[in-house]
Order: structure tokens, then C-alpha cells, then sequence
């Protein structure tokens, strides 16, 4: 342990020693996104990693609304198994780049710029505690690097996220194993910029713990859902008492949390939704949690984003547009770039049925878009 501590401030002084890289310009292509979800990782979809899957998902009218809306950015989630499996076959990589390189360039070609976040499964993140692993995902990291760094993309509006919420709960085993994957991109991808993620779940004091890379062209990453209890109420993943919640309003207030606590069976998890109440989450509570993220940024002079942040559509939608808004603004406030989770799923800026988009109007006011 105190090898690992010594490396990893040894590599934070070099960090410290030197200011960012990343052109103005370029963070200025990152400041209002939204995620596109379920294209290329998170695919549950029964057709699966298919052709069909890749060309019907999300479509070029889908780009075109985006960029409508006001967003100039997407964030693009790619399960990297799938593209790793191919190359085991003859021509699979050529035929998984070519479903990629697809939906690349129909959203470069919209005028809208592109984090490409390597999205896996649990499984494959957990494998990442094996050395061997780590070789062969890096491997791939620097050819998907080299492919998208090369002509004819353009590196000013392509950035490669090196691993979303990485799961990992020793810290300093994920400094070294992202470390060697931000080098490998560079080995690909010279001019192109990294972001970057904490050890676990892209939290905010996730962040808080990381120190900076060796690698100046770097932007830091966290997500925002706080309190989890609001944003993901009623939902079926992650603690298991979400799914008995319904009706918790934004702001909280200790009336409100001791009535939905009455529907949590177990006295812990009832805790919980009583403490939102008692926390009082408001536009200043959210400014105090963000604002530590700023403090944090500031003091390592490196730039930082809001890659994912929303709420889950099981809560009142009044209230639902009211966090989405405190949050914007704070994030705003900071001068941090934000990307909205997600395009079209549960936490959507728009709603498909019948074959029909529609944006919810009142999220698209909340994110001061048109």
C-alpha cells in the first residue's frame, strides 16, 4: 500500500506541475448533450448487436432533432465486448467499425460533437482485476483510438472517455489500470482529448478521491444524481427498497419523506427517505455538492463535466423538471459542461411511441434549451 501511495503522488506532482492543455475551443463543442443510450452498449433490444439494431436505433431525423433542440453534443455508449469478440473472427472488426463508423459520422456530419465512452457490462469491468485484461482492453482502446484520431474524423470534436463508472472499489488499483489505458488511447490518438473517471461509480466524491493524470489533454468526469432516493425512485436496479418509492417530492421536506417512509417495509431504508426529508434538498443543496467538485477542479487547474445527470420518470414530473433545472443552472453557474442521461429511455428528453418522437417539453425548458 505504501508503494501504491507513493506512485500515486509521485504521479500527482506531475500532474500539478503543469496546467491543462485542453483548448477552450475545444471544451466549448461539450457544454449541452444528451446521452444516446441503448445504440451501442445497454442494448436490450431482442435483436441484439445487429445490423438492423445499429441502422433503426437511433436515426439520422433522431440527430437532426437533437441538434434542433439546442444540444451540441452526444454522448455515444459503446459496449467494447461485442467489437472485442468480433475481432476474434475474420473481418469482424471491419464489420463492427463499419456499423460505427456509420452513426459517427451521421452525428459529426449534424455538426454535433462526440464522447465516445467505452460503456461495458459489470462482468467485463470486474475483469479488469486481472493484468492480462487490462493488456487486451487496452490494445483495443489504442486501435478504436488510432481509428477515430486518423483523416478523415475530426480530432477537435472527438473525445474518447476511457471507462464508464468503473466499478472498482480499490482506488488506487484503478489509477494504475486507467493510467495505463489513457496512455494506450495516446499512443493512438495524439491530439485527441481523454476524459477521465473516478475508481467506483463516477460519483462526485469519486472524483474528489482522484488525483490527475500525467497527461495535460485530460477533462475529469462525474455524475450527478444526488440524492439517489429522489432521482431513482421506483426503480428496479441498484438498492433494492427504490422500487417501494413513489410520490417523493423535490424540494424535500420532512413532512413529504415521513409519509413515503411509510411505504419502505425495512427500518434502515426508511432512515433514508427520512433523512432526504430532514437534508432539505433544494438548488442550494445541490450548488453545495457541485460546488466542492469546482473547488476541486480549481485547485488542479484541470477541466471537469457532467456526463450523465437526471431523473428517473417515475417521479412527478413537475418535480422531475425542477432538479433537472437546479441542476443545469448550477452546473451553469460553474461554467461545467453537462450531458443529460438520456435521449430516449426512462430518463428521457423525449418520448417515443407509436413510431413517433415528441420532446418533453417541460425537461427541454428545464434545460434551457429551445
Amino acid at each position: 500500500m505504501k508503494k501504491c501511495t507513493a506512485v500515486l503522488l509521485l504521479l500527482s506532482s506531475l500532474a500539478f506541475s503543469q496546467t491543462t492543455s485542453v483548448p477552450a475551443a475545444r471544451l466549448a463543442h461539450i457544454r449541452r448533450g444528451i446521452n444516446l443510450s441503448a445504440w451501442f452498449a445497454q442494448v436490450w433490444d431482442p435483436l441484439g448487436y445487429t445490423r438492423k439494431h445499429f441502422e433503426t436505433w437511433t436515426t439520422a431525423s433522431d440527430i437532426a432533432l437533437i441538434k434542433s433542440l439546442g444540444f451540441d453534443h452526444v454522448r455515444l455508449s459503446v459496449n467494447p465486448e461485442p467489437m472485442m469478440n468480433a475481432a476474434l473472427r475474420q473481418g469482424g472488426t471491419e464489420e463492427y467499425f463499419g456499423y460505427l463508423d456509420a452513426a459517427m459520422k451521421m452525428i459529426l456530419d449534424a455538426g454535433l460533437a462526440v464522447e465516445l465512452d467505452m460503456h461495458p457490462d459489470s462482468e467485463f469491468k470486474a475483469r479488469l482485476k486481472e493484468d492480462d485484461f487490462v493488456d487486451r482492453f487496452a490494445d483495443y482502446w489504442s486501435m478504436v483510438a488510432q481509428h477515430y484520431s486518423s483523416s478523415p474524423w475530426d480530432h477537435d470534436r472527438i473525445f474518447f472517455e476511457i471507462l464508464n463508472e468503473p466499478e472498482m472499489h480499490d482506488a488506487y488499483r484503478w489509477y494504475g489500470v486507467e493510467a495505463k489505458l489513457a496512455a494506450a488511447i495516446r499512443r493512438g490518438a495524439p491530439a485527441n482529448t481523454i476524459i477521465a473517471a473516478g475508481a467506483r461509480w463516477d460519483d462526485d466524491d469519486d472524483l474528489a478521491f482522484l488525483e490527475p493524470l500525467p497527461d495535460r489533454n485530460v477533462i475529469y468526469v462525474f455524475h450527478f444524481y444526488e440524492p439517489h432516493v429522489f432521482t431513482h425512485q421506483g426503480a428496479t436496479w441498484g438498492a433494492y427498497y427504490w422500487h417501494w418509492l413513489k410520490g417523493l417530492h423535490y424540494p424535500s421536506s420532512a413532512e413529504n419523506a415521513a409519509q413515503v417512509a411509510t411505504l419502505v417495509p425495512e427500518a434502515r431504508e426508511r432512515f433514508e427517505v427520512i433523512r432526504y426529508g430532514q437534508d432539505h434538498w433544494d438548488a442550494s443543496r445541490i450548488e453545495a455538492e457541485i460546488n466542492q467538485i469546482d473547488q476541486w477542479a480549481k485547485q488542479r487547474h484541470v477541466p471537469v463535466i457532467c456526463n450523465e445527470f437526471g431523473v428517473y420518470q417515475h417521479a412527478d414530473p413537475a418535480d422531475r423538471t425542477a432538479w433537472i433545472k437546479d441542476t443545469r443552472t448550477v452546473l451553469e453557474h460553474h461554467e461545467i459542461g453537462w450531458t443529460m442521461w438520456d435521449y430516449s429511455g426512462n430518463f428521457g428528453v423525449v418520448i417515443k411511441k407509436n413510431g413517433k418522437t415528441t420532446p418533453d417539453d417541460g425537461v427541454v425548458q428545464a434545460l434551457g434549451l429551445k
